[in-house]
């Protein structure tokens, strides 16, 4: 039997091998003969910036973003900021986010658009390394650069996300900020340090432990081990026996509440109280997550 036109399955458009992953220049496939400029115009692929593609099938993630936006960089240039960050596997950004952060020397012409936010800076070779084939601001210098943002606690989610990666350490990222005091910024980063630590485990958790510390609160000690409860909080004044944690949407996943509430049990009967508090109590009701630790640290403060 014939089969009409309108009865025809659809041809796949065809995908090098060599574009299916990766952000690419259009022009550079047309010229190496990979594509057309036709076939550029397909469903087959997405343009996140002008002549950069990436594939329609490719995942679409801070990464891919980043790896697009370098192909637009110019020498002596490099992502930078929370997107660096994210390069460094911390956690600061919600998958495929944009636009990305990239920092370019002040005589560079490369502006600001959609899906990038250009920012100049005085950027030695010496705090450039690649990552993934990336340009991308070392460890040190995006800690630096985050320490300086103008959001107070934004800033120290950031710095803590880069320690709780192993590296840079606190120490390290202390005496580069040190060496660096009359940059821009430079006094909001040693604000932000001393109130960074390592040991987040995710901007929440910072959130939380900032609530505390700016209300006046002494400094809790972060994933705090309890061995004979096989326990370890987020947050804890030990001496007082005072857990506190954040639960997070995972939580009421049904098994992972029932490990909790024989972790709870356990913790209680070794003497701790434990006070849990959610995404609605650390954005919206601050005041109450400080005045509920407070009531709690009550005879501990007294005593100090």
């Amino acid at each position: 039997m014939l089969v009409g036109h309108a009865d025809r399955m659809p041809t796949r458009a065809h995908v090098p091998w060599r574009l299916r992953a990766a952000p690419f220049r259009g022009s550079v496939a047309v010229r190496e003969g990979l594509l057309t400029q036709a076939q550029l115009t397909g469903s087959a692929w997405r343009r996140l910036f002008r002549d950069v593609y990436l594939s329609a099938d490719a995942v679409l993630d801070h990464l891919a973003w980043c790896r697009a936006a370098a192909l637009l960089l110019p020498t002596g240039a490099a992502i930078a900021g929370r997107s660096a960050a994210y390069m460094h596997f911390a956690d600061v950004l919600p998958l495929g986010q944009s636009p990305v952060d990239v920092a370019v020397p002040r005589a560079v012409s490369l502006r600001s658009r959609p899906g990038l936010r250009v920012r100049r800076a005085k950027l030695p070779p010496t705090d450039i390394e690649q990552t993934a084939g990336t340009p991308v601001t070392s460890r040190l210098r995006t800690a630096f650069d985050l320490a300086r943002e103008p959001n107070l606690v934004d800033a120290v989610i950031g710095v803590d996300a880069l320690l709780n990666t192993g590296y840079p350490g606190l120490p390290a990222l202390v005496r580069y900020a040190e060496e660096r005091r009359g940059w821009s910024g430079s006094q909001q980063a040693r604000r932000v340090l001393r109130l960074a630590v390592p040991g987040a485990e995710s901007p929440m958790e910072t959130r939380l432990r900032l609530i505390l510390v700016l209300a006046g609160l002494p400094l809790p000690v972060t994933q705090f081990e309890v061995p004979a409860a096989n326990a370890r909080l987020d947050l804890a004044y030990p001496q007082a026996k005072l857990a506190i944690e954040y639960e997070g949407d995972h939580h009421r996943e049904r098994r992972q509440f029932q490990r909790d509430v024989a972790r709870l049990n356990r913790l209680r009967l070794l003497g701790w109280t434990v006070l849990r508090f959610t995404a609605d109590d650390v954005l919206r009701h601050p005041e109450r997550v400080t005045a509920q630790v407070r009531a709690a640290l009550g005879p501990y403060l007294l005593g100090n």
